[in-house]
């Protein structure tokens, strides 16, 4: 499935010494219930992606925040959802003669000059379109821990390995991290099996709903199926837990994206292990009126 003496030579030189295994799940290692991960930081209320939103994932006391990570022209790894700056940034108003505005298609410094945040509210005006680097410095200084997801692994040939060079190079693949701070996720199966295989102590996440008989084969390289929350239900929730992941342990479900107290409560009786949501704070009040 995949070149393992290649990877494994990638490995050594993304600093593996030896084999890390996740201690234990999220789940069991913080909570009896699920655990609360804000999406794109606290996105309800501070632009998404932004160092803004980690910071207000922070103040409103949730350790684990989600982003998405995209490359641009000049190979600089970004945080951002769209793999177009048309909608959460003024690129239009800034380039206007270049449209469709894809990431890949502008410099980190052309990046670095769009405003990220007014978009959402006068106030957050100047916010920037953070690089990785950038982000996990905030995130790390917020004491935070992480939810990394791959965007369009087919658009940025080796994104995996520049994604787990940037980890290793802000210190986020040492044990610590690796065995309870971070989770690396995407829709590509085969971007997952790609990190599984360069970095196999490395919690991972297949977001989708596989079908049922499918589950056992993403069991080899993922521990989580993280599928939206309108197409899971008690019994699918219990068909991923009655697997091993390839850490041993058995597998997990984060659902997203989960905003209201009415889906949290339905998504937390089916036994999920986390819930990605743009409002933590109306999932924190659901779980715990339970």
């Amino acid at each position: 499935m995949y070149a393992r003496p290649a990877a494994a030579t990638t490995a050594a030189l993304l600093g593996v010494s030896a084999l890390i295994l996740p201690t234990a799940s999220a789940h069991a290692a913080e909570h009896d219930e699920p655990l609360v991960i804000a999406h794109r930081g606290a996105s309800a209320y501070a632009p998404e992606n932004t160092l803004a939103a980690v910071d207000r994932a922070a103040d409103m006391g949730f350790r684990w925040v989600e982003n998405d990570v995209q490359r641009t022209k000049d190979g600089e790894l970004v945080v951002i959802h769209d793999d177009n700056l048309k909608r959460t940034t003024n690129v239009e108003e800034v380039f206007p003669d270049r449209a469709p505005w894809k990431v890949a298609d502008f410099t980190t410094a052309e990046i670095a000059r769009l405003d990220a945040g007014s978009w959402f509210g006068p106030e957050y005006a100047g916010a920037r379109v953070p690089t990785l680097k950038q982000y996990m410095n905030r995130v790390s200084h917020n004491h935070q821990k992480l939810v990394l997801e791959i965007k369009k692994p087919e658009l940025y040939p080796g994104i995996e390995q520049q994604t787990l060079r940037v980890l290793r190079n802000e210190g986020w693949l040492d044990r610590t991290h690796v065995s309870s701070k971070l989770v690396i996720q995407s829709f590509s199966a085969q971007s997952v099996q790609t990190v599984h295989a360069l970095r196999p102590d490395i919690k991972t996440g297949f977001l989708g709903t596989p079908a049922t008989a499918d589950l056992p084969k993403y069991a080899e390289f993922a521990d989580q199926i993280n599928a939206t929350h309108t197409s899971i239900s008690a019994d699918y929730v219990s068909a991923i837990h009655a697997l091993k992941g390839p850490h041993g342990k058995p597998l997990e479900i984060f659902t997203w994206t989960v905003d209201t107290a009415a889906n949290t409560r339905r998504a937390a009786g089916f036994g999920v292990d986390g819930i990605i949501t743009n409002t933590p704070d109306v999932v924190r009040r659901a779980v715990a009126e339970d």
